[in-house]
């Protein structure tokens, strides 16, 4: 018996011995092998059930759809009153009616014709067809209507040498004479303590994407005709959200790729363009000439942007 379970054990370890040898044996043919042949072993089946795969494509918005909804064909009905300011303004000289006609060498609508040289009683529409114009004669009104953040804000601070030297300032080239001659010079629309206090606030937090600045410091065209048009909407006595939702408008027909670029990234996060908030979007962090570059970087459903913008000028 004790012969048996000595033989027992013998053939337990040759067992144990022949079977290391064969694993031995194994990893050198592998070994062996990968050094002759590219090998490339790649799972079947993956061991994590949860795991939701890589995409593989880059998202795809429809830009088209996009721009539909940030630049609506009907346009944005202005929650202002117009009357004579563009007469006003011409027979002040802060408009030289030659020099302003001819930039539109098309002529002007019947709607322009009214708001440049008679009283317009009917609603003002903002679309892309009108959007420069719009946008000139409000740098006018901005310019010249007197107001406390031109004659006491960031403008006249004594680092920038004086409120003439700005793009919205010494670039306003069509009035009779120098154009800041009339700077704030005009009361054509006289605000309230709380319809400036309003102004002060939401120009504080709406910023043009050609500049780094906010409508406070107006230094550019389109700043200073954004300022104009808070005032006349602060004298409509316009709620504060109001302002902000027509300001993004405004701002998209100005800049209207800006703008689509950033309703493409919003989609991208999910969101759609009619569900962001106006105000948010209108901050630094979209809306100035920095923050919109940073998100434009991460939008993945656009080409890399092409250097270039909005010009501030006539």
């Amino acid at each position: 018996m004790v012969k048996n379970k000595i033989l027992d054990s013998i053939r337990k370890i040759t067992e144990k011995t022949n079977f290391w040898k064969s694993i031995t044996l194994l990893l050198f043919v592998i070994i062996l092998v990968t050094q002759v042949f590219e090998i490339s072993i790649s799972p079947k089946v993956s061991f994590l059930k949860n795991q939701q795969p890589l995409p593989t494509e880059d998202i795809v918005v429809d830009t088209t759809a996009l721009t539909k909804l940030v630049l609506p064909a009907e346009g944005v009905v202005l929650p202002i009153t117009w009357g004579s300011l563009g007469k006003q303004m011409t027979s002040d000289g802060v408009i030289d009616e030659a020099k302003f006609r001819a930039l539109f060498e098309g002529g002007l609508t019947n709607a322009e014709e009214q708001m440049l040289s008679g009283n317009s009683d009917q609603p003002v529409v903002l679309n892309l067809q009108n959007s420069r114009y719009l946008l000139d004669l409000f740098w006018a009104f901005g310019l010249s209507n007197k107001n406390d953040i031109l004659e006491n804000g960031e403008m006249t601070d004594e680092q920038y040498g004086g409120a003439e030297n700005f793009a919205s300032t010494g670039g306003w080239s069509l009035s009779k004479g120098e154009g800041f001659d009339h700077y704030s010079k005009h009361a054509y629309v006289t605000l309230t303590d709380d319809q400036q206090a309003m102004v002060d606030k939401v120009s504080r937090g709406i910023y043009r994407p050609c500049c780094g600045n906010s409508t406070h410091f107006p230094d550019c065209n389109h700043g200073m005709a954004m300022l104009g048009l808070l005032e006349l909407m602060a004298k409509n006595n316009v709620s504060e959200q109001e302002m902000y939702n027509v300001a993004l408008i405004v701002n998209s027909f100005w800049f209207p790729q800006t703008y689509i670029d950033l309703a493409t990234y919003f989609k991208e996060q999910g969101k759609d363009w009619n569900e962001v908030d106006a105000q948010t979007v209108l901050g630094s962090d979209y809306s100035s000439a920095q923050g919109y570059q940073q998100i434009r970087q991460q939008i993945k459903s656009l080409p890399k942007p092409e250097q270039g913008g909005g010009g501030c000028g006539v």
